[in-house]
């Protein structure tokens, strides 16, 4: 307890560390009071429960702090330009001009931002419409009648506007605060609900009596251990050897020296599930939101064993795919080459890039099974009675977005603390993050 609390003082003692951390904190609280504004045209008085009905939308109203549920001005929270993201990220990988753009350096990032906030808007004006006609279904008693035909156009810029505001806290977080701003949003509203769906579950469990506070205890103890399986997965690398050959200049002697280079078993991070969710979300977009009908009463019920079978498939396809876009063997190889570096017994070159890829290839596919196992064991956990607002902490998208940005948090903070030579946060090795590293620059 002294270490930690000597730990907060010299957190709180290093001034650019305190100004990120209370920018951080004030933005965030702007955001929280945001979603508790509930649109205009709509009596709050009288909205019911039925926009946090599961499966998807239980997971859209996580993401969004329990906003969606409440049809507040932020409902729609930051998702459209995380879509809008992950489309144009993608675009910057299969797309020659977006890549010419990407290598442009700060002028072709200003452009791709530029375009990144108008897909946002159009993403939201999409997801705006189909939201009100959700409303429309589940909260039509809610609406106040004089104000009906204002409510569509009204209700459409509204949210619009509040997407947009939305991302601009999240990029002053990354600017001006504590790293990521769009992860560290969406994780604030996943913790949001879960001292609710903790007082859930407990009363639960405690009306049904007889052993009701064992079967809770040993939830949290499931709870923590798949949290710490989480945070080995999230961590994990394969360290593969390199020699550097010894170069003389002058009197000096260079290299000799032998390094790793970190293979992450998880390079593709938490995009898997996010491309997967976001293919299995469009038939309930389409939809307008209602997920009882054909593909969205499966797509939108994440204890469907068909939604499980097709949402583990498509998390491993994606995790396979995303890990060839992001990683380049023979960038890697080259870059080895270039600075007199080797594996031993294994060529320079094409044979460096083989074996490179090989290794990856080996170490991605059981980190892609125990992803999609991660994605799908909120609704395994469902099935055998647990709360549907507290089985989603349980694995999924949410989980690992909250277990991933803390760590990256902590890894900024300690990264702060061993600059200025205090103790890190953890006595036993570095905090790692979710960020991939790039060993051929730091080799």
């Amino acid at each position: 307890m002294k270490k930690f609390i000597q730990t907060l003082k010299n957190i709180w003692s290093i001034e650019e560390l305190r100004s990120k951390i209370l920018v951080t904190i004030t933005l965030i609280a702007v955001y929280r009071l945001g979603t508790h504004i509930v649109l205009p045209g709509i009596d709050p008085d009288k909205i019911t429960t039925g926009a946090s009905s599961g499966g998807i939308l239980g997971l859209i109203d996580a993401f969004a702090g329990g906003a969606f549920s409440q049809a507040s001005i932020l409902a729609l929270g930051i998702m459209p330009y995380i879509s809008a993201s992950i489309f144009i990220q993608l675009m910057t990988i299969l797309y020659p001009p977006f890549q010419k753009l990407q290598k442009e350096g700060d002028s072709g990032r200003k452009k791709i931002n530029q375009y990144t906030r108008y897909l946002t808007v159009l993403v939201t004006i999409l997801q705006a419409s189909a939201y009100v006609a959700f409303l429309n279904t589940t909260n039509g008693q809610a609406m106040v009648e004089s104000y009906k035909p204002f409510f569509w156009l009204s209700t459409t810029v509204i949210l619009t506007a509040g997407t947009l505001f939305v991302m601009w806290i999240g990029e002053k977080i990354t600017d001006k605060g504590l790293g990521n701003g769009s992860s560290v949003i969406i994780m604030v509203g996943i913790l949001a609900r879960l001292p609710q769906s903790l007082w859930q579950e407990w009363a639960a469990r405690s009306n049904r009596g007889g052993g009701g506070l064992l079967i809770f205890v040993i939830e949290i103890a499931i709870l923590v251990a798949i949290i710490m399986g989480l945070i080995i997965l999230i961590q994990g690398v394969r360290k593969v050897p390199v020699q550097y050959a010894k170069q003389i200049v002058g009197n000096r002697q260079f290299g000799g020296a032998r390094q790793f280079l970190p293979l992450k078993v998880n390079s593709a991070g938490v995009m898997p599930i996010i491309f997967a969710q976001a293919i299995m979300f469009l038939p309930t977009l389409l939809s307008n939101f209602d997920s009882t009908k054909g593909l969205a009463a499966v797509f939108g019920n994440h204890s469907n064993y068909w939604y499980m079978i097709i949402y583990a498939v498509m998390v491993i396809g994606f995790t396979f795919l995303y890990t060839a876009l992001i990683f380049n063997p023979k960038q890697i190889a080259d870059d080895l080459k270039r600075n007199n570096g080797f594996i031993p017994g294994v060529k320079p070159g094409q044979p460096t890039a083989d074996y490179i890829g090989a290794v990856m290839d080996k170490i991605t596919f059981p980190g892609a099974v125990l992803l999609a196992l991660v994605g799908i064991l909120p609704g395994f956990a469902q099935r055998m009675g647990i709360q549907q607002s507290f089985s989603s902490f349980f694995g999924g998208t949410s989980l690992l977005i909250m277990v991933g940005v803390i760590l990256d948090t902590l890894q900024q903070i300690e990264t702060q603390l061993l600059m200025r030579q205090y103790d890190g946060l953890m006595k036993s090795g570095r905090i790692q993050g979710r960020q991939q590293v790039t060993p051929a620059s730091s080799m």
